[in-house]
């Protein structure tokens, strides 16, 4: 049965609707890759400081969801995947989710200056400036690159962790900030093939509206293709090693084959199936990055004992 506050405009927003304005989801994945760029960074932080760290990280990553559920209410209210979102659903409101968003922003960037360094809190300010203000503002509804402008902001919660431990950005951020960019392109674009309609739906340019999908199993192949060098060059600095190098390699393998699956269908073939092949891969890409990550986490935990390393 409907709830009735929810129709005479009276609900009175829940703890749990303001947590879902910060995207929980992908906030463990912001959470996550920034805790393996600040432990295996060479320069330690005492455990207060760095739970403080990841914790200001977190609080910037969800006010960036909580400002692009904001600007993206009209467009959330026509998919199916985000119509039962917080505001669309009708129980936060624009104002309520813009000044969350606002607030968080400021507490999140300001605290993690203070408790680390103004370099970490600098790069979480671009992050959010970044995704709201470039990426869901701007470009989100006018180019079909919009998911890889996107996975730029996606990309700097490593180098945020890192930064904040060291207080500067070495080739292991950075690499670590291309693992992620790199993979997000490819990782959406399947999601993509599987919900083509919603995307159509809200007038979201989405690769495979504007260019079709054929082109868009080409684009899958190509970004894992332009993965894998980093990925496997990660290996070679101090945040890898021989553990590290087998996951990477073994994982990279296995992406290459999923992406060339996806280049070699058509789309009878995917209608056949249900789209078996793209829901598969786009599974298999969330936990392509999550054990990478551990793997740098597995090799800096090796080397504490004396193993690990070149």
């Amino acid at each position: 049965m409907a709830d009735t506050n929810l129709l005479d405009g009276t609900h009175e927003p829940q703890f749990g609707d303001f947590v879902e304005l910060l995207k929980p989801r992908v906030m463990s994945l912001v959470v996550f890759t920034a805790m393996v760029g600040l432990l295996v960074a060479p320069t330690g932080l005492h455990p207060v400081v760095a739970f403080s760290a990841i914790l200001f990280i977190a609080l910037g990553g969800g006010a960036s969801g909580a400002l692009n559920m904001w600007w993206d209410a009209d467009i959330d209210a026509k998919m199916r995947r985000t119509s039962s979102r917080p505001i669309p659903s009708g129980r936060v409101t624009e104002g309520e989710a813009l000044g969350l968003g606002i607030a968080l922003s400021g507490i999140s960037v300001v605290m993690l200056g203070l408790a680390t360094n103004v370099l970490s809190g600098a790069l979480l300010a671009v992050t959010i400036f970044f995704y709201v203000v470039i990426y869901s503002v701007w470009l989100k509804r006018i180019t079909p690159q919009n998911i890889v402008i996107g996975g730029a902001a996606g990309a700097f919660p490593p180098m945020i962790g890192w930064a904040a431990a060291t207080g500067h950005v070495g080739i292991e951020a950075i690499l670590m900030f291309m693992l992620v960019f790199m993979w997000t392109p490819p990782h959406f674009w399947a999601l993509a093939l599987f919900m083509k309609s919603d995307y159509a739906d809200a007038g979201v340019p989405m690769l495979t509206e504007t260019h079709g999908r054929k082109a868009t199993r080409a684009h899958i192949w190509w970004y894992t293709v332009a993965l894998a060098p980093f990925a496997i060059g990660a290996g070679f600095t101090t945040i890898g090693g021989p553990t590290y190098m087998v996951v990477a390699v073994i994982l990279n393998i296995k992406f290459l084959l999923g992406a060339w699956h996806i280049w070699h269908r058509d789309e009878v073939m995917a209608e056949a199936d249900k789209y078996k092949t793209e829901k598969a891969f786009f599974r298999f890409s969330l936990l392509y990055l999550f054990v990478l990550f551990g793997a740098f986490l597995l090799e800096a935990a090796l080397k504490s004992f004396g193993l690990g390393g070149w």
